[in-house]
């Protein structure tokens, strides 16, 4: 059996509201372990005025002390896990210069994550899941070609996609709503399968990934099931051809949102989520619906318009659909709403995620939101940066997943 990996937890907050209990589980649920790394009174006191973080909360300088152990080699430990209370802006600032400080100077991936008193194992899982990952199978995540006959699925929360790849080339694909998960799975698979002009039977390996990857994956009997950010960064930066050197990869999607910075293929540190549904493609979904427009003409329709016409101050996707509806009435026009629309997601991805993870170009958009215009063009004005959508980006879990599924043959 395998060693636990060793996530160093460096925290303020969660052993006083219960979160660190669902913390532990998560961890633990992945074949990992939490531990708070050993310092004295006299590292915390130096550390503390070496990095020059002023802070009161005695536990913020507790967390930064251990945060330069790992760095320097005090401390040895396989990934790093900060968090701390949400309502708190002297530890999300903390937060942040302490997930930058151990980015910048050790090759520990880290991920930081502000919790609620609601926040439960589950909501964890995939961060953890990811760490431990990007710890135990570096090898894997370096893959640069896939190799061989291989299936990938992606069963998202809003539509499902599959490939099958060989030798490096895309051969077949399939994308549809998910209604029921193995049986869009189910679907798609044959739908790639048709394309490629192969048999179920002819495929060596299969990687499943998405929400419904345990359901699906059980059911094909995959070789590789895998949580979506590192999946999802692998993907990205291959169908960008741009595996080497540092990027940024965005993937908005039907319920939440994910913000990795990838080094080599590697994703180094990442968040995933958002305040609300509000900053995701399911609202501009309902924004397409409300305009009469297919969602694969929103985006046209939005690079028409003016984002600053029509106000849009809300993170709900009640209030912020109400916003849109009240615009309509007042006379704005269908462009100027689509386009303030792509402005809200765009805007409150950058606000609420974009601020944890270091940007570095190239800024890559992958999903089935990136095929938006408007809403890329939106993050672009933002960022000042030309986004880069690769071929296929709406196909990116499908395609990681295969790629990497190849390290698998005959591994049954």
């Amino acid at each position: 059996m395998a060693a636990p990996v060793r996530i160093a937890q460096l925290s303020c907050g969660p052993e006083y509201s219960g979160v660190q209990n669902e913390i532990n589980e998560a961890a633990k649920s992945v074949g990992a372990e939490i531990f708070f790394p050993d310092v004295t009174l006299a590292d915390i006191r130096r550390d503390f005025a070496e990095l020059g973080l002023d802070v009161a909360s005695p536990d913020l300088r507790l967390a930064i002390a251990r945060a330069k152990a790992l760095v320097e080699g005090r401390i040895e430990a396989d990934a790093v896990f900060i968090t701390t209370c949400f309502r708190c802006a002297e530890a999300a600032i903390v937060r942040n210069e302490l997930r930058r400080y151990i980015h910048e100077n050790s090759r520990l991936p880290v991920v930081s994550y502000s919790f609620t008193e609601r926040t439960t194992a589950g909501t964890l899982l995939t961060r953890m899941e990811a760490l431990t990952t990007i710890a135990r199978r570096r090898a894997l995540l370096a893959r640069e070609r896939q190799e061989g006959l291989t299936l990938g699925i992606d069963s998202g929360s809003s539509t499902t996609k599959a490939v099958v790849m060989q030798e490096n080339h895309v051969l077949g694909s399939g994308w549809l709503p998910t209604v029921e998960v193995v049986g869009s799975a189910e679907e798609a698979v044959r739908e790639a399968l048709r394309q490629s002009g192969v048999a179920m039977g002819g495929i060596e390996a299969i990687g499943t990934t998405g929400y419904g990857r345990f359901l699906v994956g059980k059911h094909f009997d995959a070789d590789l099931i895998q949580e979506e950010l590192t999946v999802n960064s692998k993907g990205a930066v291959y169908l960008a051809e741009h595996q080497h050197g540092a990027a940024t990869v965005i993937d908005i999607g039907g319920m939440d949102n994910k913000a990795i910075s990838v080094h080599d293929g590697i994703p180094g540190t990442f968040t995933m989520g958002g305040i609300c549904a509000g900053a995701s493609g399911r609202f501009l979904e309902m924004t397409a619906k409300r305009l009469g427009v297919d969602i694969r003409e929103l985006g046209p329709l939005a690079l028409k318009g003016e984002s600053k016409r029509v106000p849009m101050n809300s993170y709900c996707i009640v209030f912020g659909t109400q916003s849109l509806v009240n615009a309509l009435a007042a006379g704005s026009s269908p462009a100027d709403v689509a386009a303030a629309a792509c402005h809200s997601v765009a805007e409150q991805v950058f606000e609420q995620q974009l601020q944890e993870v270091d940007i570095k170009e190239p800024v890559i958009m992958v999903g089935g939101t990136s095929l938006i215009e408007g809403l890329v063009h939106a993050m672009g004005q933002l960022l000042n940066v030309d986004i880069l959508v690769p071929p296929r980006s709406q196909f990116i879990g499908a395609v990681g997943s295969a790629l990497l599924a190849s390290g698998f043959i005959g591994g049954k």
